[in-house]
């Protein structure tokens, strides 16, 4: 009857209260189990706290079982009876961590300052980090150094990684740098940084035409370039820096100029095998470049500049720094071609000199930035037509030019108060011509090596 059954209850909860609060945390902890009894009651039941009874229920398999039910702090216990023969056993709860508990948004979040390795790192750590760390949304830049860092294999693992889901196409890819790279061949170790990298075989199968959006290759140090044919591919690139890539000649550059007819910034500083015959072809294809850096190329005169002056309007930036052959009369076509030049870095081109500098004054009145340094036959001529027509200029180096003195340094103070850097260092000026410029140019920082001066 049930008033029996209730005395019996009643006498077996005070034998074994211990055994059935043990029994409760078990089944509290598990939210797994408990979430499977609230969905599938079968085998056991869940009751409600209210009625303390005992009652016989069929399940599906066609046992009789019975559900017993606590009020416990007004929650509803169950316990669920295990199968004859077999012994429950406590399902072991993973620990959590802190960083598990965050959301995706906010891991994606965290990742996104991690660089290529590290990202690669963490997609071993788990499955869930795996998904997050391969997010296209985080792999916009490909950035590779180390010096045990085989680049053609790692470039084509993440690439073949990130079209996984869009085949041979790289929707978010947008910047691979590459620098500082060994590569292993047999047993010798050749520093041959980003040659594979540099092949067009590889960047069109690998960066470019898999990889649509990339549009910025850093490419540094000394390597041995072989350029491949692209069969008439054309390669979206608007950025490619190759500085100190040694053994780039003028073939390799040629390929480069008729496969990337969109360089809007290219860098060949220290490519010294470089001639005029590649400036020729590269102002031929690439007529929307804007930045051009060729210091160091040993071997660029003044022919090559009159190839360079094709550009015409577009040119921004020319650097031709330490390149001995260029005298004036490759600097007028730049002038003359060139009227919206902003910078200019002639530093060490020993055969400028002020006839140069004042046609280049006169026919390009933007500039901002200006380096003839170690330029020995500029003189104070040379600064008083800078000054006259260049009154926007921000940043000017005369550093080692032997032939100055007060004279082109007063007329710079009256006509350039927008001067924000002066290099003056070994040369011999009166510390009075600075202190004007100090006082005419008040943002004017001035390096110079006059011990009167400080």
């Amino acid at each position: 009857s049930a008033s029996n059954n209730g005395n019996s209850f009643e006498n077996k909860e005070a034998k074994s209260g211990e055994g059935l609060v043990f029994m409760i945390f078990l089944v509290l902890s598990d939210s797994d189990l408990s979430m499977r009894t609230l969905s599938t009651p079968s085998p056991a039941l869940i009751l409600k706290s209210n009625p303390s009874c005992v009652s016989p229920q069929t399940v599906p398999n066609g046992h009789e079982t019975s559900s017993t039910s606590f009020n416990v702090t007004g929650e509803t216990v169950a316990l669920v009876h295990p199968p004859p023969g077999t012994r429950s056993r406590p399902s072991k709860v993973p620990p959590t961590t802190l960083i598990d508990i965050l959301p995706d948004p906010v891991l994606l979040h965290v990742l996104s300052y991690l660089s290529t390795p590290q990202l690669c790192r963490c997609a071993r750590v788990c499955h869930r980090w795996y998904n997050l760390a391969w997010d296209p949304r985080l792999w916009s830049t490909i950035r590779l150094n180390g010096e045990l860092l085989n680049a053609d294999r790692a470039l084509k693992v993440l690439t073949h990684r990130l079209c996984q889901y869009t085949p041979n196409v790289c929707l978010t890819l947008e910047t691979v740098a590459v620098c500082c790279v060994r590569i292993f061949r047999k047993t010798e170790t050749k520093r041959r940084c980003c040659a594979t990298i540099l092949d067009l075989t590889v960047m069109s199968h690998h960066t470019s035409v898999s990889c649509p959006k990339v549009t910025c290759i850093s490419l540094t140090e000394e390597a041995s370039l072989q350029l491949t044919p692209l069969h008439g591919q054309q390669i979206g690139l608007r950025y490619l820096d190759m500085t100190d890539c040694v053994s780039l000649e003028d073939k390799g550059l040629r390929t480069i100029a008729f496969h990337c007819p969109r360089l809007t910034h290219l860098y060949l500083r220290r490519c010294s095998h470089l001639t005029d015959e590649a400036l020729r072809q590269l102002a031929l294809h690439c007529t929307t470049l804007r930045e051009l850096s060729l210091s160091d190329c040993p071997l660029i005169g003044d022919f090559g500049l009159r190839e360079v002056a094709r550009l015409e309007g577009r040119l921004r930036y020319l650097s031709v720094a330490h390149c001995m052959r260029i005298t004036d009369v490759g600097l007028r076509y730049v002038a003359r071609y060139c009227p919206r030049l902003r910078y200019l870095n002639a530093r060490g081109c020993e055969g400028l000199t002020d006839q140069g500098l004042s046609h280049l004054a006169r026919n390009c009145p933007r500039l901002r930035s200006i380096d003839v340094g170690r330029c020995p036959l500029v003189s104070d001529t040379g600064l008083e037509v800078l000054a006259r027509c260049c009154e926007g200029l921000r940043r000017l180096s005369l550093r080692g030019c032997e032939s100055l003195t007060g004279r082109g340094l007063m007329a710079l103070a009256a006509g350039c108060p927008k001067l924000q850097l002066l290099n003056v260092q070994e040369c011999e000026v009166p510390p009075e011509a600075l202190r004007l410029v100090r006082k005419h140019c008040r943002r004017c920082v001035i390096e110079h090596t006059i011990p009167a001066l400080y």
